[in-house]
């Protein structure tokens, strides 16, 4: 994620060896192997990757990745590519070896269960293609019998509580005021575009009409006659096109937290929307009425409720009936997948071929059961030498930026003694859980695909309801550990890595101090400075939303901010420029994350004669490193996607952006004063 991670259901350190599974743990657990050499190698940094024909000091993304980029294609059945992705294939490939081991267990318990029930039948394409739209045909015959508003509020109810909800997002979240303990949320959604801006942007109506016909495709597919299946998707967009404008788009999510937070009791949120009932909704999904809780984005529930009294039965079937199916497609007949792939792969993204089924079968396991893998992942995958290296570069970074926030120039000492209060509170978290969490009520089976589908999100909803109202459990982890990924989550004030990025280019136990600290220790940064970028900085150190700053150093704050939207806003991919409002978070974390990354390099290397090594210095080696994790290549449709939604900036600026403000990077490359690496005067930024 290298993001700030709320809450999951708002869009959501172990020991030396694997704890023990929750389920099946009565008798000794199986042996799984990994075959290392059936894994794809590899992204390193390597001193051969460095294209000598561009400058370091004009376009450092392209003199360590230029060649690289020109080199190498996106797989067809990516959108992007390059370490992470690079580093996921790796991980998947791994999966795929320890699913079909487990597929092969006779009398399976436990986890391994769980991954070969999902495994036999998501591999199973023949009895799939047999089964057709059977798997979900009750439900659509319940859509067909709806006659009014009520029922559909009713319809509504009964959906959610197995799990499947198209209209809003619901669950669990610490309090925002009471970090400590659990409240619901309730949070907008409903539409089948990546955001608001692809209903009311001009410029994007080719991909609005593109998903028009997809809306009809899918409905012709169920069985809908050609003509009823348009003018139904007419419907499907109009609707969602009213939803949009009720609801805000990624640049505000990502930028306001605050709005995920808007407490209520019931009787307040029943008046709010008088035609769907919050009282009724908590009582259906067996949830004891709350003292409050967050009705998120009010104006996009009241829209909902406005629709449910305004709008005919017959766009409430065609939207609730092409969720349902859109749904369910990734796991239903090889035409609805093609269909589902033709569109948000193809169309969206700019997918050249379908995803092999394997890579869907273990995605779909990530997210129904990716704790059941996790808990096989570990035992081959995880060398107990990582997490201790790891907890001293931990040690390490907390250091240097314990120095940083000390030394700054702009912050008084009131505020730098809460912002010392915070760090000193950080969470580690290594490699996988402390503790497993209990799987022994998902109930798989060898009978269906969608049926495990259905049972996991069944289970894993209701298991996130039961949260509601009791403390927050410290150990739980929002990523599993086969995820190349980190993350940082200000409601706990801790930071997150899994195992599976504890890999070349981030980490390698056997590398140089430069390329460690260039790679993960700047991750590790990255996500220590989300705590203190434009939004994790409105929470305190109990995690708590909290303004701990003086007016003075928010204003002070806001300025460096300020300069650092503007240094994004003018980098450019094609016509379209990347929005420095969106990416601020992340810009924020790079920056500050590199810088004290070098801090502590420093310190780690600190009385020690570094070798240069294959003629470049360690500085060099780090920042190259550095770099060489931003590796990627999008295809064109994927980039407009991510300009849009991602609050991550495009890579090649990730890679360039942090190290040209930094003197360091200016130093170790020779760069003279105001070339494009070497910022100065008022373009120089530092915030933390």
């Amino acid at each position: 994620m290298l993001s700030l991670a709320v809450a999951g259901v708002l869009a959501a350190c172990g020991g030396d060896e694997p704890a023990a599974a929750a389920a099946g743990t009565e008798a000794a657990k199986p042996a799984f192997t990994l075959d290392e050499s059936k894994l794809p190698a590899y992204n390193a940094f390597h001193a051969s990757d460095l294209d000598p024909s561009i400058d370091a000091c004009t376009d450092f993304a392209g003199h360590v990745n230029g060649k690289w980029l020109a080199a190498n294609e996106i797989p067809g059945d990516r959108s992007s590519w390059g370490a992470f992705t690079i580093l996921d294939e790796r991980s998947v490939t791994a999966q795929r070896q320890l699913a079909e081991q487990a597929a092969a267990m006779t009398n399976a318990s436990g986890v391994e269960k769980i991954v070969g029930d999902f495994w036999a039948t998501g591999m199973d394409e023949a009895a799939i293609n047999a089964a057709g739209i059977t798997p979900i045909k009750a439900d659509l015959d319940a859509i067909a019998a709806l006659t009014d508003g009520k029922s559909v509020a009713a319809w509504l109810r009964s959906s959610a509580a197995q799990g499947f909800n198209p209209l809003f997002g619901f669950g669990a979240e610490a309090d925002f005021t009471d970090s400590a303990n659990n409240i619901a949320y309730a949070s907008q959604g409903g539409l089948g575009l990546p955001d608001t801006t692809y209903y009311t942007d001009a410029a994007k109506k080719d991909k609005l009409d593109a998903y028009r016909a997809h809306v009809a495709r899918v409905l012709e597919l169920s069985g809908v006659a050609a003509a009823d299946a348009a003018a139904q998707a007419d419907k499907v967009v109009a609707f969602e096109t009213r939803l949009a404008k009720a609801s805000k788009s990624s640049v505000e999510l990502s930028r306001d937290v605050s709005l995920f937070y808007n407490p209520v009791t019931l009787a307040e949120a029943d008046t709010l929307t008088p035609n769907f009932s919050w009282s009724e909704f908590f009582a259906s999904q067996g949830v004891a009425a709350p003292a409050k809780f967050s009705l998120a984005i009010p104006s996009f529930h009241q829209e909902v409720s406005a629709a449910l009294g305004d709008t005919d039965i017959a766009t409430w079937q065609a939207y609730l009936r092409f969720h349902t199916i859109d749904s369910a497609s990734p796991y239903l007949s090889s035409d609805f997948v093609t269909a589902n792939y033709e569109f948000y792969g193809k169309t969206l993204n700019g997918q050249k071929e379908q995803t092999p089924r394997w890579k869907k079968v273990l995605g779909t396991i990530e997210s129904g059961a990716g704790e059941a893998m996790g808990q096989i992942y570990v035992q081959v995958a995880f060398p107990a030498e990582s997490k201790a290296k790891m907890e001293a570069l931990i040690g390490n970074l907390s250091t240097a930026l314990k120095a940083r926030i000390e030394n700054l120039a702009w912050m008084s000492a009131e505020t730098k003694q809460k912002a010392l209060a915070k760090l000193a509170t950080f969470t580690p978290k290594i490699g996988y859980p402390d503790k497993w969490r209990d799987l022994s009520g998902l109930a798989t089976s060898r009978e269906g695909y969608l049926a495990n589908v259905r049972a996991a999100n069944a289970f894993n909803y209701q298991f996130n309801l039961s949260k509601i109202g009791k403390p927050v459990d410290r150990t739980e982890w929002a990523m599993t550990p086969q995820t190349v990924n980190a993350y940082y989550n200000p409601l706990a004030n801790e930071i997150v890595f899994p195992a599976a990025i504890l890999q070349p280019p981030f980490f390698d136990p056997n590398a140089d101090d430069a390329l460690n600290y260039g790679g993960i220790g700047a991750v590790i940064g990255h996500e220590m400075t989300h705590g203190f970028d434009d939004q994790g900085s409105r929470f305190g150190a109990t995690g708590n939303f909290e303004n701990w700053w003086t007016d003075a150093d928010a204003k002070g704050f806001a300025s460096l901010t300020g300069k650092l939207v503007n240094q994004f806003n003018l980098y450019t991919v094609g016509d379209q420029h990347v929005n420095g409002h969106l990416t601020l978070g992340e810009n924020i974390a790079d920056l500050g994350g590199l810088a004290t990354a070098y801090d502590a390099y420093k310190l780690a290397t600190a009385g020690k004669d570094v070798a240069a090594i294959d003629g470049m210095s360690g500085d060099q080696r780090f920042f190259a490193n550095w770099a060489t994790v931003w590796r990627t290549k999008y295809t064109p449709e994927n980039a407009k996607v991510r300009l849009a939604t991602d609050p991550h900036a495009p890579a090649q600026f990730r890679a360039s952006g942090a190290p040209s403000n930094l003197p360091a990077f200016a130093a170790a490359f020779q760069c003279k004063p105001g070339s494009a690496m070497s910022r100065q005067g008022d373009d120089h930024i530092v915030i933390w």
